[in-house]
């Protein structure tokens, strides 16, 4: 049987596979499928006939030629091209021998043996070149669905990025506006704490003027008091120089003249207190002054002694100072320490206060202020015998808004004002020792300039 029909049946069943895994058009996919039932035809009509080399079979070698150039020549094909190269060699020689033992039997029959090894390295040729392009192709596929893969990965990356991109700006459009929101929130706070500042300042100038209130009594009594003895020395004097009683009028003038420095100095007693407060109150003095601090501690101390006292009438303390004779006057802002003392002689007071009310009357509440100068500087120490600090806390009474006080009884800001005033302001130093249930000391150090 010639070879011619198998090899037609097995090119049409390739090139039909080619077009299904092309996804061609159904219309060739048709004309293959004729062909190949054609074939079949064709192999059936050679075996009946019994024909070696009739019609069947110059009609196979043209239907070969045929599909061999409708192959090489269109682009739907490219993939079976190896193929055809493949069987080419076959075809042709297979061609050449049918033609010869046409047109000269004796010269085919003396070159058969030629022929048949051509058709065997044909096979040959045949099977190398199917191994080496099933090869070929195999690895092709591969690549191919590496590609595809890789398409498909940066398909999903692309996809992956433009949801990162969009999850970003998303993103920083919250963060933007929890920006813009925490930036409202801390100018709220800054305006709250400069709010919350001012109110404890002037929650310190409202102990300081009840102390002044009380303070500044005592001087007005004896001005008053000296005035209305001196209007009735006056009176006497006048009657005495009536009577001509000039020994008794001098006497009576020495007496006025007495009432009258003691009037001054109360008088000035007042001024200094007056002139304390309107300093305490002023805002915005940032210089530096020569300051007497066992004189202003004093003060002070005794200021806030009275200011508890006006709003606690059975209140009574012991005051105890110990200032250093020899301690020089030393640039501070007046007003900032001034602050600074009120805040720790009324924490004092608050505490022996509290501690009263613990122990009841066998407790007599103290507090004292000691000055001290040392090598660099100036020591100040405000000592109680109250409630003490729990030495959990200790280390938290110098940060802002902390307090130990009932709510509505303290801002948290005054040891945290004290401690920017000494520290920064001044370049000092603030320290606490304290027992609880047994004394508390705050040791203020201010460098000598």
């Amino acid at each position: 049987m010639n070879f011619d029909y198998i090899l037609l049946l097995i090119v049409f069943s390739h090139l039909r596979r080619a077009l299904q895994s092309k996804i061609l058009l159904p219309k060739i996919d048709k004309y293959l499928a004729i062909g190949f039932w054609f074939s079949i035809a064709l192999m059936i009509a050679q075996l009946i006939l019994d024909s070696h080399k009739g019609i069947t079979a110059w009609i196979a070698h043209a239907m070969l030629f045929s599909l061999i150039y409708f192959c090489l020549t269109q682009k739907e094909f490219k993939s079976v091209k190896s193929f055809i190269y493949s069987i080419l060699p076959f075809v042709v020689v297979n061609f050449i021998e049918d033609c010869i033992e046409l047109i000269n039997s004796p010269f085919h029959d003396e070159w058969n043996n030629y022929f048949d090894t051509a058709i065997f390295f044909s096979i040959v040729w045949f099977f190398a070149m199917f191994f080496i392009t099933r090869k070929q192709r195999k690895e092709m596929e591969k690549e191919q669905l590496k590609a595809i893969e890789f398409e498909k990965e940066f398909q999903q990356s692309e996809i992956l990025k433009e949801k990162l991109e969009k999850q970003v700006a998303e993103r920083t459009a919250e963060i933007l506006g929890q920006k813009e929101k925490l930036q409202k929130a801390l100018d709220k706070l800054k305006t709250t704490q400069v709010q919350l500042i001012q109110s404890e300042k002037m929650a310190s100038l409202g102990e300081l003027t009840a102390g002044i209130a009380h303070e500044i009594q005592n001087p007005l009594n004896f001005v008053n008091n000296f005035s209305e003895v001196s209007s009735e020395l006056l009176d006497e004097m006048n009657e005495e120089i009536e009577k001509g009683d000039f020994e008794e009028v001098k006497n009576i003038a020495s007496d006025i003249k007495k009432n009258l420095e003691k009037i001054n100095y109360h008088g000035k007693r007042a001024d200094s207190i007056v002139k304390g407060m309107l300093q305490h109150s002023r805002i915005g003095n940032n210089v530096k002054e020569p300051t007497n601090i066992n004189k202003l501690a004093d003060e002070y101390l005794r200021l806030a002694y009275h200011g508890l006292r006006a709003k606690d009438k059975s209140f009574n303390a012991d005051l105890v100072t110990d200032f250093d004779e020899n301690l020089p006057k030393i640039n501070v802002l007046t007003q900032e320490i001034g602050r600074v003392l009120l805040n720790l002689f009324t924490n004092a007071f608050y505490a022996t206060q509290q501690m009263q009310k613990k122990s009841g009357e066998t407790y007599k509440p103290m507090v004292s202020v000691k000055t001290v100068l040392k090598d660099k500087g100036i020591e100040i120490t405000v000592k109680d015998n109250g409630i003490g600090i729990p030495e959990a806390i200790k280390e938290k009474i110098m940060q802002p808004f902390f307090t130990t006080k009932p709510t509505g009884e303290g801002t948290g800001l005054g040891l945290s004002l004290s401690y920017d005033i000494i520290v920064k302001a001044h370049g000092g130093r603030i320290t606490v020792d304290s027992r609880e249930n047994d004394y508390t000391a705050f040791t203020i150090f201010l460098p000598l300039e």
